[in-house]
């Protein structure tokens, strides 16, 4: 029987501050020298879980190659599943270079400590990796990697956001959310928008003057969009939610429109009406530019992303 192949695709370590050249030992500043130790340790962390994951896969009978996420540059091919060591970023990365034919395990590398935010609550923000999507840890990254080798346990299937402008399909699809809006966050951005379902209009024409547009997927719902006000949506849900960001003046007739969900056989169909702009996807992942008369076509008809997730959002 042929070994299973994976690829490790792996968050870099330039993400994480780097220490001074000449080392801790020349800050004098307590709180400088806290701040910048608690970040080293954390870039420790993140390469103990890769050394940690990676031990794991030398005594597996799989074959396996690993590849910094800033290195990914080509469509994921000829391997049976995908393993992201990082947090939500790279597993948001690697899914933009994946179909729906390989599914894919995010492992956690630097989870939040809840003790350690409390403790250092007054000093600075200790807020580590959310990893909402991802499903292992090093704690419990061989066990469940087990279960999707040996046991066959399937991967779940989460919608994502195709994006068209002017007819023709972006190439990365979001697994999280789109922000359309003007590239100085100072400036008004100028759109129309409305929903349709089978080329039919079913919501009236909406013209905003705001700071853009954000529209997030089921699993993009608890991020910025529940920051903004929004509300989190069940994961496998096909649904799209959207919501203009600080209208201007929206009026009686259009301010219940501010903020609404596109269903699964319906599509959003924007209109841009500045000289520039830009669609940002899935955070400044992946970033797209759009300029005055474009138009703009998102929906959730596009190909499913298979994830193993945590077990609280998966049963």
């Amino acid at each position: 029987m042929a070994k299973r192949r994976l690829l490790l695709l792996l968050k870099p370590f330039d993400l994480y501050p780097v220490r001074p050249p000449n080392g801790l030992s020349g800050i004098t500043n307590p709180k400088t020298l806290q701040v910048l130790s608690y970040l080293d340790g954390r870039r420790k962390v993140h390469k103990d879980a890769i050394n940690f994951c990676q031990n794991i896969l030398q005594k597996k009978s799989v074959d396996w190659k690993a590849v910094f996420r800033s290195n990914l540059s080509q469509p994921i091919h000829n391997v049976d599943l995908v393993v992201t060591i990082g947090g939500d970023g790279t597993l948001l990365q690697a899914s933009h270079f994946m179909d729906d034919s390989i599914p894919v395990l995010g492992v956690n590398s630097d989870p939040t400590q809840a003790a350690e935010v409390e403790e250092f609550s007054d000093e600075f923000d200790a807020t580590r990796s959310t990893g909402y999507l991802c499903a292992a840890t090093v704690n419990n990254f061989e066990q469940i990697l087990d279960g999707i080798l040996e046991c066959g346990k399937i991967p779940s299937e989460l919608s994502r956001m195709s994006i068209r402008v002017n007819s023709q399909l972006v190439s990365s699809y979001a697994l999280n959310d789109v922000l359309i809006a003007h590239p100085c966050p100072a400036t008004v951005s100028r759109f129309s928008f409305r929903i349709r379902k089978d080329g039919q209009p079913c919501s009236p024409l909406v013209n905003c003057r705001s700071s853009g547009l954000r529209v997030s997927t089921a699993a993009g719902s608890t991020a910025a969009m529940l920051s903004a006000g929004g509300f989190a949506m069940p994961i496998l849900s096909k649904d799209l939610q959207y919501m203009v960001r600080e209208p201007i003046s929206p009026g009686t007739g259009n301010s219940s429109l501010m903020h609404g969900v596109v269903r699964s056989d319906e599509s959003m169909d924007m209109a841009w009406f500045c000289k520039q702009g830009l669609i940002y996807i899935d955070g400044s992942h992946v970033v797209y530019s759009i300029q005055h008369g474009d138009t703009i076509e998102l929906s959730t008809k596009t190909p499913v992303l298979k994830v193993f997730l945590p077990c609280h959002l998966s049963s």
